[in-house]
């Protein structure tokens, strides 16, 4: 839980916000009088009281507003959140649509400092419910999505002879379930290179969930099943049975799916196929289910619930 420190705006873009000490926000809109609101995903800005504090040690001399955010925030990093966190403030609902922006070198800190925390460290959001924030109200993160990492394995989409159509899938529909995406990358069909791209994500706990797609079927170059055991801790067959299981009811081919699902740490890596319609259709099956794995895989809920 964080707390505002200062509600800050300005009548005219350009310029320092003020400390105001109190703001109205319109849903849909942002903070009534200050210049940046309007219907777009940048209307209200949030910067860590936390980094200001360590930017002032360093001999800035700034005050509240200086860097054109709206609230300052103690106790909570803003930039280690994903894009749809939300944050409710008493009434107020916010949500996180970007993280840093283009630094403008000339400002008036920039040429002060060398430097400007806002293009790192700050935050904008758009306002899914409005109301009424003050100084010293307490402001609380109500949903944090998951974070998807989306890893496609192909020696010919690597080698740009053939275009990735299923990891433009995969993002559509974790993105429609409510999931953030943080990273994607296309790979060749190497045990060791995927092997390490998956390790290095879920030991610097970057994502969790890593989707994999391509790579499971037959052929010598088919490795991703491979490099996913190779890796895990924990293995998590139910989700690649239940994948083959839906499958078959579409294809009797999709016997021949070696795909394979395990945990590393605290993330969960599932096996997808390499074909957009049966990511569509396998992706489809698991995901409503996959959310209370990951529930209890990051602690957010019980392994047990009543009816």
């Amino acid at each position: 839980m964080g707390k505002v420190i200062a509600t800050c705006i300005s009548e005219i873009k350009g310029v320092q916000k003020r400390n105001v000490h109190q703001v109205t926000l319109r849903e849909n809109h942002g903070i009534e009088g200050d210049a940046h609101a309007g219907n777009w995903h940048r209307q209200v800005s949030l910067l860590s009281w936390d980094k200001i504090e360590e930017f002032r040690r360093r001999g800035a001399v700034v005050e509240d507003g200086a860097f054109g955010e709206n609230l300052v925030v103690e106790g909570i990093d803003f930039k280690t959140l994903p894009i749809g966190t939300q944050f409710t403030c008493g009434e107020v609902v916010l949500e996180l649509t970007q993280i840093g922006k283009e630094c403008h070198q000339g400002c008036a800190i920039y040429q002060q400092m060398g430097d400007c925390i806002m293009p790192r460290e700050g935050v904008f959001t758009r306002v899914l419910r409005g109301g009424v924030i003050q100084e010293g109200d307490d402001l609380e993160i109500s949903f944090l999505p998951f974070r998807v990492a989306i890893i496609t394995s192909s020696d010919s989409g690597y080698q740009g002879q053939r275009e990735d159509k299923s990891a433009p899938v995969i993002e559509t529909m974790v993105k429609e379930a409510g999931y953030s995406v943080v990273s994607k990358a296309l790979l060749p069909d190497d045990r060791q290179q995927l092997a390490d791209a998956m390790a290095a994500i879920c030991d610097a706990g970057k994502a969790d969930l890593i989707l994999t797609t391509g790579g499971t079927g037959f052929s010598s170059r088919d490795v991703t099943p491979e490099a996913t055991m190779s890796i895990i801790d924990r293995h998590a067959p139910g989700i690649p049975e239940a994948m083959r299981y839906y499958s078959l009811q579409i294809t009797g081919r999709a016997m021949l799916s070696r795909a394979q699902a395990g945990i590393r740490k605290d993330t969960l890596i599932v096996n997808l196929p390499g074909s957009p319609k049966a990511v569509e259709e396998c992706l489809g099956y698991i995901l409503p289910h996959l959310t209370h794995g990951l529930e209890i895989l990051t602690g957010r809920a019980s392994n047990c619930a009543r009816t």
